[in-house]
């Protein structure tokens, strides 16, 4: 089975016809026994490419349960999840790995990296992981320059920051070329000037390697340094 990208770089962006990311009267409804939880109530938005947006809400609104069905880690009870036009919900398992290998990044609170694993093998591990080989250590070196990490590129993970930390999980999407980014709380474990640096390699990252960028987030600094901001209470659209 021949498996394509489904990024395409558009030429005028007002062109598109989709969106980077669009959700279409989704909903996630968790069950456990009996009891059941609505996540998601019909849930329709749409995120342009090469968007920085925040998905902002309380606890327990649906931002995250959004982010895992836009990543392929879960699928909606009903409605639909499109990326770059393409409906996750109809691709094959080909397709589905190779969506998860290499055209979403995700990064997370904590634990992106391998902590054993020097910042440049982390970078050099998740994009061998994509099967790339040729090219490899340019990518790697272009991605940890762009993000200021080539003088702590010998350290280890584990013994890197916390905002370094950060820092190398988005340098990964980087080498790997991923059009889509998602961070879930990326700065909530940071402080004030550790969240501001994460912050700015986000928008490096939109920038200079043409990612859409989607942080769910409960910070109010994060709201302020984003393109837009996206509400989200009760599972549907504030």
């Amino acid at each position: 089975m021949e498996v394509t990208s489904l990024y395409r770089e558009p030429e005028q962006r007002e062109q598109l016809a989709f969106g980077a990311l669009e959700y279409h009267d989704v909903f996630k409804i968790f069950r456990s026994g009996p009891a059941e939880t609505v996540a998601l109530r019909g849930l329709e938005l749409r995120i342009e490419p090469r968007e920085l947006v925040a998905l902002f809400g309380p606890s327990g609104s649906g931002k995250s349960t959004a982010l895992q069905l836009a990543a392929g880690l879960d699928e909606p009870s009903a409605g639909e999840v499109r990326v770059f036009g393409r409906p996750l919900g109809r691709l094959g398992e080909a397709e589905l790995a190779f969506y998860r290998g290499r055209e979403v990044a995700i990064v997370f609170q904590s634990g992106n990296l391998w902590p054993l694993l020097s910042a440049r093998e982390n970078v050099a591990l998740a994009l061998r992981l994509t099967g790339r080989r040729r090219g490899l250590q340019g990518a790697v070196d272009r991605a940890l320059d762009a993000f200021d990490l080539r003088k702590r590129e010998r350290v280890r993970a584990g013994a890197l920051s916390g905002g370094e930390q950060q820092r190398v999980a988005i340098a990964s999407a980087a080498a790997r070329e991923a059009p889509l980014l998602l961070a879930d709380e990326p700065t909530a474990e940071l402080d004030e000037r550790n969240e501001q640096t994460v912050l700015d390699a986000l928008r490096r990252l939109r920038d200079s390697f043409g990612s859409t960028v989607v942080v769910v987030t409960h910070s109010p600094r994060v709201a302020d340094a984003v393109d837009r901001v996206i509400e989200i209470r009760d599972g549907v659209l504030a």
